[in-house]
């Protein structure tokens, strides 16, 4: 929903209903991973996708029947072995997509994700994606339509709405959160009072985390190409270098933010403060050993997601030698992607920019980095 979320909140507060169809498990090699989302609007307009087209069209139909009906549907598409026409995955993998009718009374909810959003502070939408009949301890009968589709929305300060159940609330609220700190969607199930077992409910958790960090060190042109690139990932970009000549916004408009400040100066304060964490990529394009060995130091000595180092072999070798001296262990340095990049024969600030987030991207997922046509197995890894 992270792509959609804007058009729902917009249309819903123009007093315009969306069918609203989210990614909420997925098995095998699927297209697309939970919290993929697509929108059909009344007037027929469609934005985004769950699977990048091969189950759009039949979606398509069963979200205009819940904009009608307004019951929501849980559907799942895989391949069929007995009818290979039937709509399905043609990579093998299986998705269950949530089709849900969102409108004016979802409002409260909505304006609440929004002003988080806007003000940069994370939030997790918790929807009840299914209910299974039977029995509520004390409660006699439990109608699953009366659950199917009620929300929860958490800052952390504030919760919106209910799931049915106070226990209930308690429960999933603790969880999303933890989802949340994670950065991750996810589906969680219970029974009808918060129960950890037995039957109930599933619900699934759209976590708006805030974006991953970037930081770029060094204010040259191969900076600018990773701050670009960088942006179009999804990260939060930093650009900073100690020469105020060099660093300014101008120089990078599609940074964040242009910090002008020592790296490891820089590095240090925004530690201190929290304002990294696992997520965390560092680019290091000084190459320049007085900003390199201490920043470098600084920054392995931390679980951040990647730190990677611009320069020649030989400086490689020499700020090796320098940062072993300084007391980091073979562990250590093990974590350091130096010369940064993977080798894709590139010459240009672009082309080197594309190595970079390459070797960023196989660093998150586990990839390898070699031609997809040289493996076997699934194409896209759990995780």
């Amino acid at each position: 929903m992270p792509d959609v979320f804007d058009e729902v909140h917009r249309r819903c507060r123009d007093g315009e209903p969306v069918a609203l169809a989210t990614v909420v498990a997925t098995w095998h090699s699927a297209p697309q991973p939970p919290g993929a989302a697509m929108v059909v609007a009344t007037d027929g307009t469609v934005i985004g996708s769950v699977s990048g087209g091969c189950v759009e069209a039949d979606l398509y139909e069963r979200a205009r029947r819940v904009l009608d009906t307004g019951q929501p549907e849980l559907c799942r598409y895989g391949i069929s072995d007995d009818d290979a026409y039937t709509v399905g995955l043609t990579c093998g993998g299986i998705l269950d997509v949530f089709v849900e009718r969102v409108d004016a009374d979802a409002l409260p909810a909505l304006d609440v994700v929004a002003a988080a959003r806007r003000s940069g502070h994370p939030v997790a939408i918790v929807t009840c994606v299914a209910a299974d009949v039977g029995t509520s301890p004390g409660a006699g009968p439990v109608d699953p339509a009366r659950r199917l589709g009620r929300r929860l929305v958490l800052t952390g300060q504030r919760s919106v709405g209910s799931l049915g159940d106070d226990r209930l609330d308690d429960a999933a609220s603790a969880d999303a959160l933890g989802l949340l700190a994670a950065g991750r969607s996810g589906m969680l199930r219970y029974g009808y009072h918060g129960q950890r077992r037995g039957g109930g409910v599933n619900l699934f958790v759209t976590a708006y985390a805030t974006p991953p960090r970037m930081i770029v060190f060094g204010a040259i042109d191969f900076a600018a190409a990773v701050a670009r690139i960088g942006a179009f990932l999804g990260y939060r970009v930093t650009v900073c270098d100690a020469r105020p000549v060099f660093a300014t916004a101008r120089r990078f408009p599609e940074a964040d933010e242009v910090v002008v400040q020592w790296p490891h100066r820089y590095l240090r304060t925004e530690l201190a403060a929290n304002r990294l964490d696992e997520r965390t990529v560092v680019c290091v394009l000084t190459h320049d050993p007085r900003f390199d060995v201490p920043l470098l130091e600084l920054a392995l000595r931390h679980p951040l997601a990647y730190v990677g180092a611009m320069g020649s072999r030989r400086t490689h070798d020499e700020r090796h030698k320098l940062l072993s001296e300084a007391g980091l262990s073979p562990a250590q340095l093990a974590r350091l992607a130096s010369p940064i990049g993977l080798d894709l024969g590139g010459r240009t600030p672009e082309e080197t920019a594309v190595s970079v987030a390459a070797q960023i991207v196989a660093a998150r997922w586990g990839g390898t980095g070699r031609p997809l046509a040289s493996l076997d197995g699934p194409i896209h890894q759990p995780g």
